[in-house]
């Protein structure tokens, strides 16, 4: 189990890894293109070899990329739709040149298209994505909050999701799920104290399977449980609390799983102090 944060990659993928380093991280998350729209920078072949020599010079075991916060899979518009599948793609194309280990994604809003049509949507963009891909970039699926019927705020829908993707063996064991514990927290499910902790893991592990768990997003939550409100705030100043971060990090089904912070950064202590917090409570 390492710990880390989503790091900035302004000026180039090739400065994320020592920033990362600055404070603290031993893996670490970054966006390799604008995280709101546009173009993505050109990965040239020194951008390239930069990065892994610095991620190397600054001992980061891992990196993971996260897609644009635009992507929408359900989406009834064909240019959403099918350019969120081109980015995810590229974006896998990307992670397997820089060699980052994961490419993490939200799914999207079934608002418009309805649940059945949405979830639909959805899984066959997944494949769409996978058709010919080769790398060695994993995709990974991430837990929505739920609100504004976005997909994949519960277990079960992460699961069929998944079933729908592996149905044809060349996408078989091409997916796994990012858990981000606000998100969980937003849809319903108490991380709050050590039974409720156990609880939400037992159903996970009977539901999906921890198989295909992969990496956790490790971020408080603003707002209460089940209240469909994605807010991220610092460990032990939200909903969730400080218990409930030391009994998810304790459960030893977790134990070869890294853990990113998306927590906010109000000063440039703030990644510092939380991931003093996660280190603090990782069983020795």
């Amino acid at each position: 189990m390492l710990f880390g944060s989503h790091i900035s990659a302004a000026g180039g993928v090739a400065k994320a890894p020592e920033r990362a380093a600055a404070v603290g991280c031993e893996v670490f998350q970054f966006f390799s293109r604008p995280p709101q729209g546009g173009p993505a920078a050109e990965l040239t072949k020194r951008e390239i070899n930069d990065f892994k020599k610095n991620s190397r010079r600054f001992k980061q075991a891992a990196s993971y990329i996260h897609t644009p916060y635009y992507i929408n899979f359900a989406s009834t518009q064909p240019r959403v739709r099918y350019g969120s599948i081109a980015v995810v793609r590229e974006e896998l194309e990307r992670g397997t040149l820089l060699g980052c280990q994961y490419v993490i994604t939200h799914l999207g809003s079934a608002k418009v298209a309805g649940a059945k049509l949405g979830f639909y949507k959805t899984w066959r963009a997944i494949q769409r994505i996978l058709d010919g891909y080769h790398g060695s970039c994993l995709l990974l699926l991430e837990n929505s909050a739920g609100a504004g019927d976005l997909v994949g705020s519960t277990f079960e829908e992460l699961r069929d999701l998944i079933k729908q993707v592996d149905r044809l063996a060349k996408y078989k064991n091409k997916v796994g799920i990012c858990l981000d514990t606000c998100h969980m927290f937003a849809a319903g499910y108490d991380l709050r104290t050590a039974a409720a902790v156990k609880r939400t893991l037992d159903k996970f592990g009977r539901t999906v399977g921890f198989k295909y768990l992969k990496l956790i997003h490790c971020n408080d939550s603003k707002f209460g449980l089940g209240e469909h409100k994605d807010r991220h705030e610092h460990l032990g100043r939200g909903q969730i609390g400080l218990a409930g971060f030391k009994w998810l990090l304790r459960d030893k089904r977790l134990k070869h799983v890294n853990m990113i912070l998306e927590t906010p950064k109000d000063t440039p202590q703030d990644d510092l102090r939380n991931l003093l917090i996660l280190r603090k409570f990782k069983p020795k």
